[in-house]
């Protein structure tokens, strides 16, 4: 007899159903004749490869080793022809991000997390755009601002969760008036200089002039400015105005920030994005990555810790 494959199959099926009966259902074969073609292969081989009594058949200690490289013929057998499938190179994430200190901090952290995810940022000022292209599909996820009572508005085809929500600081001049005050009065800056910036679609500096109004006052000098962090604390050294800024900020030389008297402004830092093109994974990379990377600001910024500390202390606790 020449051996074929069909007789490594029969003899793989005894051996996986432990019986000559079970291993003929299986192959859709009569157990005579699944016995008579077992005794042909043992010829073959020139003893038994299989005990067989009332529970069933086992292999012999000779068999296992026939059925081990059985196993191991078919296999390849199998695989004859069979090219593999190239690995799907995985879609970059793309991620819009408005002005946000977290920014950095969170995608290093993905590509720590899911170092084989392509990641491209885009940087859009206005929170309403980033918004618009999350709708569009021009990008995955993003990281937006919003205001208390004015939350982040956008389809079903979007979603969002809160990243942190933070008081709004200033920032003065380090030979300002007010230099030595742990927290600052808004009224009191009603004569200063003021640099803002433009419109975000999430609803400043509607917010800003909000409060201005409500301590009384309207800003007299106001500088609408969009640059780098640098170029704005530097013209605020030099005594040219103060402005409103995040808490996280670290300030440079000849420059303060101090919190505001009752905290009258707060920003909500918001994670958005797209379900249809998010994974739960990767949702959850960017969510946890972006609440360890503010984590680190707070650590670094000694004016929001102490503010935190005397705002949230409970006497006696």
């Amino acid at each position: 007899m020449e051996l074929e494959l069909r007789h490594l199959r029969v003899l793989c099926a005894i051996a996986d159903a432990g019986s000559v009966g079970r291993a003929a259902a299986q192959l859709g074969y009569s157990q005579p004749a699944v016995s008579t073609q077992l005794r042909r292969i043992e010829r073959h081989f020139g003893e038994s490869l299989f005990d067989r009594g009332t529970s069933g058949a086992r292999p012999t200690s000779y068999g296992a080793e026939v059925v081990a490289q059985a196993r191991d013929v078919l296999a390849r057998a199998d695989a004859i022809g069979h090219r593999p499938t190239p690995a799907r190179p995985r879609r970059t994430l793309r991620v819009a991000a408005t002005n946000s200190p977290v920014l950095s901090g969170t995608v290093s952290r993905v590509r720590t997390r899911l170092p084989g995810l392509p990641l491209a940022v885009n940087s859009v000022y206005a929170s309403s755009r980033i918004v618009e292209l999350l709708e569009e599909g021009a990008v995955d996820a993003a990281i937006a601002a919003d205001y208390p009572g004015m939350e982040l508005r956008h389809s079903d085809a979007v979603r969002h969760r809160g990243i942190v929500t933070e008081p709004t600081f200033v920032a003065l001049p380090a030979r300002h008036r007010l230099r030595q005050c742990a927290q600052v009065q808004l009224a009191d800056l009603a004569e200063d200089a003021w640099f803002v910036t433009p419109d975000d679609g999430a609803g400043w500096p509607g917010v800003f002039y909000d409060a201005c109004a409500a301590a009384g006052f309207t800003p007299v000098t106001v500088h609408e400015f969009l640059g780098d962090q640098s170029q704005l604390q530097s013209m605020i050294a030099d005594g040219l105005g103060v402005s409103l800024v995040q808490p996280t900020l670290r300030p440079g030389p000849h420059v303060v920030v101090k919190p505001l008297v009752g905290s009258p402004l707060w920003c909500r830092y918001v994670l958005a994005w797209r379900p249809d093109s998010v994974t739960d994974e990767i949702l959850e990379a960017l969510a946890q990555s972006a609440t360890a990377a503010y984590r680190d600001l707070v650590a670094q910024a000694p004016h929001l810790r102490a503010w935190a500390s005397r705002t949230w202390s409970v006497t006696g606790a």
